[in-house]
């Protein structure tokens, strides 16, 4: 499968609408969309989540390189920009290290904050295909949800309840942490034809549910949750499986489970190698700085933030 690196849909006109919605500021930026974050004393710093991504043909891929640094030290000087917070593809981000060092401008490794790797499913593949591609307890724990009466259907906004309900409990069965109800909702509720709520039920009542994107050759599994119940329905997989089925009927040609880890989510990470697919990572999120003093008393203070809340 030959990945298209050159697209995402965290860096689509669509999703930056969601994140204006949610309060942020957005612009556009040489080769990438961004969102300005504060920090003290009137300075700030750019996210360009999975961004820059530059075109994939040569010189106009080289141009908009050197546009991006342009943009970025003529920022930094008159809006007291100390750094941008990128999460290029590999391709990209090799470009950009190189163009670092002859710009004299340090890039500093971060917390990662998306996935830093991936599992891809090719689309472009017959659906028998697909079929013998799924792992045999995969298959058959779809086929066991199909036998069970296990039903799959398109949601709406007006049902959104039924996931935030799923969602808390999930969070709370599974130790990790979700984002507030006003992010969900504003996904569903503002994301048109590109985001989608997908439900499972039996016998009359909601028993998994997911949010997916839809974003031209691409579909994306953002987010899903079940209940406590009913779990050896396998109600997710049969989920899953519709929902792919449904991405191939649009055309897309890819289908991004969006994050895997082995370490940090061993349970989910399996669940999605499930489905068989190409593993792409990424080289992870990284700071351009421009304000080496700044930056490093804000990595500082943010050290000892993060040590603190451990206590609270």
């Amino acid at each position: 499968m030959k990945i298209n690196t050159h697209h995402h849909f965290l860096q689509s006109d669509f999703w930056f609408k969601l994140l204006a919605a949610e309060g942020e500021r957005v612009f556009d930026f040489p080769g990438a969309k961004a969102c300005a974050k504060k920090l003290p004393l009137g300075y700030q710093y750019y996210y360009l989540p999975r961004g820059p991504i530059f075109p994939a043909e040569k010189m106009e891929k080289e141009k908009t390189l050197a546009e991006f640094f342009e943009a970025f030290k003529t920022k930094a000087k008159s809006e007291k920009l100390v750094f941008c917070r990128l999460e290029a593809n590999a391709e990209d981000f090799l470009l950009i290290q190189e163009k670092t060092k002859t710009e004299k401008l340090s890039l500093k490794k971060t917390i990662n904050l998306q996935p830093q790797k991936t599992l891809l499913l090719d689309l472009t593949k017959d659906l028998d295909v697909l079929t013998k591609e799924l792992s045999q307890k995969t298959r058959y724990n779809i086929r066991l949800a199909e036998k069970k009466g296990v039903k799959i259907f398109q949601g709406s906004s007006e049902q959104f309840s039924d996931f935030w309900r799923l969602m808390k409990i999930t969070g709370e069965r599974d130790n990790f942490g979700i984002h507030g109800e006003k992010h969900y909702q504003n996904l569903v509720e503002r994301g048109g034809e590109n985001i989608q709520l997908w439900f499972a039920q039996f016998a009359e009542k909601i028993i998994a549910a997911g949010i997916f994107c839809f974003a031209g050759e691409q579909a994306v599994y953002l987010h899903g949750a079940s209940d406590n119940e009913y779990r050896n329905l396998m109600a997710p997989h049969l989920l899953q499986w519709e929902v792919i089925k449904e991405a191939k009927k649009r055309a897309c040609l890819s289908y991004d489970f969006y994050g895997i880890d082995e370490k940090k989510w061993p349970g989910v990470t399996r669940f999605k190698n499930g489905f068989g697919g190409e593993v792409l990572e990424y080289p992870g999120t990284y700071d351009l700085v421009f304000n080496v003093v700044y930056y490093n008393i804000y990595q500082n203070l943010r050290t000892v933030y993060r040590k603190f809340r451990k206590f609270l």
